[in-house]
């Protein structure tokens, strides 16, 4: 499979009369690569007789992807990166936002293929089909320690890194791709307290942390000793996959390790995954007397209102109507 900064060399390398548009920006990288999907798309929007401002809308939402490939510095993208993407959209953006972005990723790498450029590796990553206010369920407490306690196995490394991810994600409320890509350099110290500083969204640094509770930071400090690994720039979870030894896991590796002890709790649902303890980190906290301004700092959500979210589960999991007016009655 071609590496992504080689496609974009070789893109921007053609000649000016297969990429006038991209010549004449005499710009390499990023700007050059966005000038070339806007010449696909036109081309594309000639062949299956779509309007200008279709061809247009498609051109503009292709180019937040490739920003943020840029950004993260992904320099070969795999169906988990679009997958990524898509789980990053999701967070801030209504679902036909977030479809409308991805059905313009989609064709892309279609047309890139066609081309014979870059493989389709969008082609089978699911959209978002639920409603923002019904993603994935969210654990109740007794569910969470349940979950927690199937991971307690201290004998091997791997039980010791799994156990480390699953209290990360729950009580830090983490998303995989945060897990993924922190490295052991990002676990430091703010004011006494263990933290963990992350790769916010759209961002090219790490300027943002959580705080890692006692417990959590004790698993994290007791999978790094029997690691082994001090290296700051060594990722802080890694792969024990023979083929991939000591490297940076994968959100799909991680979604399956939670997926894992969800069943092995008791809890295997479509509708409860690897995010559904993020969200169960918010609605928890809520039920617990914090504020929307508390849960959206510590979840990292832009808007106060996607945290509203949270705050009409908790809500309903705490009216208790139904059971009042049961009881009125033989």
């Amino acid at each position: 499979m071609e590496r992504w900064s080689d496609m974009m060399d070789r893109v921007t390398a053609m000649s000016t009369a297969a990429q006038p548009a991209m010549t004449e920006a005499g710009a390499n990288g990023l700007e050059a690569f966005k000038k070339y999907a806007a010449d696909l798309f036109q081309e594309w929007g000639k062949l299956r007789n779509r309007t200008e401002k279709t061809t247009a809308t498609y051109t503009r939402n292709v180019r937040p992807f490739l920003e943020y490939l840029a950004a993260r510095q992904i320099t070969h993208p795999t169906p988990d990166d679009v997958a990524a993407y898509r789980d990053h959209l999701a967070e801030n953006y209504k679902p036909s936002t977030v479809g409308a972005y991805l059905a313009a990723v989609k064709i892309f790498f279609r047309m890139t293929a066609d081309a014979g450029l870059y493989p389709d590796i969008a082609h089978n990553v699911a959209g978002v089909k639920l409603d923002r206010g019904h993603k994935k369920d969210a654990l109740s407490r007794a569910q969470a320690q349940d979950f927690l306690n199937t991971g307690k196995d201290k004998d091997t490394l791997k039980g010791l890194r799994d156990y480390a991810i699953m209290r990360l994600l729950l009580t830090a409320g983490l998303r995989t791709v945060e897990a993924v890509r922190a490295n052991i350099g990002d676990k430091r110290t703010e004011g006494g307290h263990a933290v963990l500083y992350v790769q916010g969204k759209g961002r090219t640094e790490r300027t943002e942390y959580v705080k890692l509770g006692p417990k959590t930071d004790r698993a994290i400090r007791e999978y790094l000793a029997a690691r082994g690994e001090t290296d700051d720039n060594a990722p802080l979870f890694a792969s024990t996959a023979h083929r991939n030894a000591g490297g940076r896991m994968t959100t799909r590796s991680i979604s399956r390790i939670i997926k894992d002890h969800l069943k092995a709790a008791g809890l295997d649902s479509d509708r409860i995954t690897a995010h559904s303890l993020r969200h169960t980190t918010g609605t928890l906290a809520i039920m617990k007397g914090k504020s929307l301004a508390a849960v959206q700092e510590v979840l990292r959500h832009r808007s106060v209102d996607t945290t509203r979210i949270y705050a009409g589960a908790a809500s309903r999991r705490k009216n208790n109507t139904e059971d009042m007016l049961d009881k009125m009655f033989q």
